[in-house]
């Protein structure tokens, strides 16, 4: 059985949940305080500050983890990225003050204090760019650091950049795009086959969710005649399914995966090709 490590608290310890359920995977714990839970009765979860995820894989405490590539980046420990999620979407910045703030990297001077919580990545960064700097490790909050002089600048995390602007702060440049990821260890060559094994149908599970999110089943009936045209509206993933009809005559049945993102533009010109009898439903998992 693998054991999951599983943010404990937060935004993406939500979607993570709402993940593994989606997948068949609901966590099943005796108590919404407790440390261990079933993952439907497949696999075991354990559930840790995300920042400690990193550690708790490559020690051995869980075979594989759930956090994000920003921690995973600071941890500096050997982790391979087994599937990249898609969700606690952020980027990892260097920010200064608005007033003078510098247009570019290069205009930073040398000797700059850099308040952060992130003082691997930002150390890492600053020497690859050929800045000396002086880091001010920070648990939280460092936007306000400047404004206190304790730093020049931050490296912080960012979603829209509202905060940012709030505190009278701009970018100058990003570090990292950052989402959640499933990761293991480098040397996971060694699992037997049977974890191996069970690692490939988590991943597969768990991805076959991710493709269907944002993605419709359509079917509809349509004029034979217009296939042609047909098949550039709804294009599917390797082209429509066409089906005949029982007694249809000149209509036949047309099923494929379309994005939910344009689905009334693809309904609409449907409709403008003699298309009728059109549902849309959503889809639990897809496979490839």
């Amino acid at each position: 059985m693998l054991k999951i490590a599983l943010p404990n608290k937060g935004r993406l310890a939500q979607d993570t949940r709402e993940l593994f359920n989606d997948a068949g995977l609901e966590v099943r714990a005796l108590s919404e305080r407790a440390l261990t839970a079933s993952l439907g009765g497949v696999f075991e979860a354990i559930f840790v500050r995300a920042q400690d995820i990193p550690e708790f894989v490559c020690d051995g405490a869980a075979d594989v983890g759930i956090t994000g590539l920003d921690l995973v980046t600071e941890s500096n420990r050997p982790l391979d990225c087994r599937l990249d999620l898609g969700f606690g979407k952020c980027r990892l910045v260097v920010a200064a003050r608005d007033e003078g703030a510098p247009s570019s990297l290069t205009a930073l001077p040398d000797g700059l204090r850099v308040a952060t919580a992130f003082p691997g990545v930002a150390a890492r960064f600053f020497r690859d760019a050929g800045k000396s700097v002086e880091l001010v490790p920070v648990s939280g909050a460092a936007e306000i650091a400047p404004h206190l002089g304790i730093a020049d600048v931050i490296v912080d995390l960012v979603s829209t950049g509202s905060t940012l602007k709030t505190n009278g702060l701009r970018e100058v440049q990003t570090i990292l795009t950052s989402t959640a990821q499933l990761v293991v260890a480098s040397d996971r060559a060694a699992w037997p086959a049977d974890k191996a094994s069970a690692l490939d149908e988590l991943t597969m599970a768990l991805e076959s969710v991710l493709r269907a999110r944002g993605q419709r089943y359509l079917m509809a009936n349509v004029p034979r005649a217009k296939l042609d045209e047909i098949k550039q509206v709804i294009p599917g993933l390797n082209g429509p399914t066409v089906i005949d009809i029982l007694n249809g005559g000149t209509h036949v049945a047309v099923h494929a995966v379309v994005p939910a993102a344009s689905i009334y533009r693809t309904i609409a010109a449907l409709k403008s090709l003699g298309g009728e009898g059109i549902l849309v439903t959503r889809i639990e998992r897809l496979m490839q």
